[in-house]
């Protein structure tokens, strides 16, 4: 796994090299995670059990400092933020709030399925809601926004969002990639460069090794399909 191959770049202090890393932390679990329900513009809290692993995300974070800090205004993103203990010096980015699920909101995968079979978020989008065209261009402005700052940046965002990001950083269109990029709550992602700054690279990613999950390490296991 990525997470594997490119661990030692979420170690402490020698994590900070000359090149900017941005880290990519998704929120912690809340009650439609569990269900699998495609969650966008709902505003829930987090779970005891996600507020447990943002405290353990900050613990991952120790030793690291960040040039910026942005955060999604949506309430499990902010209190991620602030249970990692980093909402002092946070900036709320209404461009890291989750993908529009329209009509699909609160919805499950299974269920969007059964009347449209064939229906992927990432290729299709969601009536009434977000396409992915209009993703994209969001994470192109985040993309824009954190690259212009000289040093570290930390984000907080969403599960579908942050694969869309992911993508656009590395300059390839999200239909072709973000749907194979899976993602935990409480995750830590990483993108970065190889070499320069012309060379865009992913560098961690869905590393949980912080993350509790039924009192042990999840290890990278998913969340239910469909939950966000």
């Amino acid at each position: 796994m990525l997470h594997e191959l490119e661990s030692t770049v979420a170690e402490a202090a020698p994590m900070s090299t000359q090149l900017p890393i941005i880290y990519l932390a998704r929120h912690g679990q809340t009650a439609w995670t569990i269900t699998g329900q495609h969650t966008g513009r709902t505003d829930l809290p987090l779970t005891e059990a996600g507020e447990r692993n943002a405290h353990r995300l900050g613990e991952r974070l120790k030793g690291l400092t960040f040039d910026k800090v942005f955060t999604s205004p949506l309430l499990r993103a902010a209190q991620t933020c602030e249970f990692a203990g980093f909402d002092a010096v946070a900036e709320v980015d209404v461009d890291l709030v989750e993908w529009d699920y329209g009509e699909y909101e609160g919805l499950t995968t299974a269920e969007i399925r059964a009347g449209r079979p064939d229906w992927q978020l990432f290729r299709d989008g969601c009536p009434g809601g977000e396409s992915p065209k209009k993703a994209a261009a969001r994470a192109d402005r985040v993309v824009s926004r954190v690259r212009a700052v000289q040093g570290d940046v930390l984000l907080f965002s969403s599960g579908h969002f942050i694969r869309v990001l992911a993508a656009r950083w590395i300059g390839i269109q999200p239909p072709v990639s973000a749907r194979s990029f899976s993602l935990s709550t409480a995750s830590l992602s990483a993108l970065g460069y190889e070499n320069d700054l012309s060379r865009p690279v992913i560098r961690l990613w869905n590393d949980t090794h912080h993350v509790i999950s039924n009192g042990s390490p999840a290890h990278g296991v998913p969340d239910r399909p469909g939950a966000k």
